[in-house]
């Protein structure tokens, strides 16, 4: 059979493009199905405001009019303006290299069309969509939020001459019984010395109002993470809309100043990887009823997203944000975590687990660059 490549032009088409790691991974236990709306939002060029400042194509490998592969390639302006580089992402393809080679060959085809000088991936339009390929870590339950991929992936992306660019880990293990006493410490005087305290919440709502000041935040905070480039204000409000309907209050820590300014956050939630599992993909019509009992009865925390204003990092604000979630966790029954990626070269915070019997780099994972 003949081996073509698709461009998607179609919503119908980019569905079937969504859907295609459904029934590549169907039986993996560890492979966690995201929701195809979100994945349409984010891929729709009138739904995400990413695209006020980048462009990006997909394409479906094909066999037989059998969907074995699929590629997206993005541009950010800045990122190109900047390193001539480019992006793919949304890679999944069968164990064959002349699959993967094909969905490569045709990013980066696309890619020097526009200027590029390189691809990168996989990699999202923002740091907060799926990247960075699983290099280890593979009989480990992903979060709802990280890429799965078959371990094969990493030889065919050596296979066409792609390298390391950059990696991340990720921590799993048990949620602390209790505070190491140097977090103790720092807890006692931090407040009093810095005027600065873990704000509370009586409903979500309250939350709201706070939100734009966590993701201002995450822009000083992870400016000079690789591959990230701060949020818009348009996009602001789109991640406020997405991921503050997926909240539980209670799991949410924010760090305010004296002036009520956010100087520090923690986005954690009940493990939602089950429920979307067991969701295949979609809310309605009981996939909602999965992530309500995920809600409220689950043993498993993902720490979404921690972040604290570059000038708070050095006071000691993180033993806060630990301070608060080991007595949330406690309270609500948590009795494991698990942390979305960390940049492997990012010491400054993976030291911040070295207190905690916590083990971190079980999971690991690789961004690949490709210069021509």
């Amino acid at each position: 059979m003949s081996l073509e490549i698709k461009e998607i032009v179609s919503k119908k088409e980019l569905k079937q493009f969504i859907k295609f790691p459904f029934k590549l991974y169907k039986g993996n236990p560890n492979y966690v199905t995201p929701l195809i709306e979100f994945e349409m939002s984010t891929l729709l060029k009138d739904k995400n405001p990413a695209f006020d400042h980048s462009e990006a194509k997909y394409w479906v490998a094909q066999k037989g009019g059998e969907i074995v592969g699929r590629i997206a390639a993005i541009v950010l302006e800045q990122e190109l303006k900047e390193k001539s580089l480019a992006r793919f992402g949304w890679i999944d393809f069968i164990d064959d290299e002349e699959v993967s080679k094909l969905l490569l060959e045709t990013a980066k085809a696309w890619a020097e069309s526009k200027g590029a000088k390189a691809i990168h991936g996989p990699m999202g339009f923002t740091d907060l969509d799926f990247e960075g390929a699983l290099v280890e870590g593979f009989d480990e339950l992903a979060t709802q939020a990280t890429i799965y991929n078959h371990s094969y992936y990493i030889e065919h992306y050596k296979a066409w001459g792609l390298d390391v660019a950059a990696s991340w880990v990720e921590l799993r293990g048990k949620a602390p019984s209790k505070n190491p006493e140097k977090v103790n410490r720092a807890v006692r005087i931090i407040e009093e010395r810095f005027k600065v305290k873990v704000k509370e919440f009586k409903n979500t709502k309250e939350i709201l109002k706070y939100a734009p000041g966590v993701f201002e935040v995450l822009n000083n905070a992870y400016s000079d993470l690789y591959g990230y480039y701060p949020l818009t204000p348009k996009q602001i409000d789109y991640y406020v809309e997405q991921y503050f309907g997926f909240i539980r209050k209670e799991f949410v820590c924010i760090i305010v100043n004296e002036t009520d300014e956010v100087v520090g956050f923690a986005l954690t939630l009940p493990s939602l990887s089950k429920a979307f599992q067991k969701a295949k993909g979609s809310l309605f019509p009981f996939g909602f009823i999965h992530v309500l009992k995920s809600f409220y009865f689950n043993d498993l925390a993902d720490l979404f997203l921690i972040g604290v204003k570059p000038e708070y990092q050095k006071l000691g604000i993180h033993a806060l944000i630990y301070d608060y979630l080991q007595k949330i966790y406690e309270a609500k029954g948590i009795k494991y975590m698990a942390s979305g990626p960390m940049l492997e070269s990012n010491k400054n915070v993976l030291n911040t687990w070295s207190e905690f019997d916590i083990d971190v780099g079980k999971i690991k994972r690789s961004c690949f660059i490709k210069h021509f």
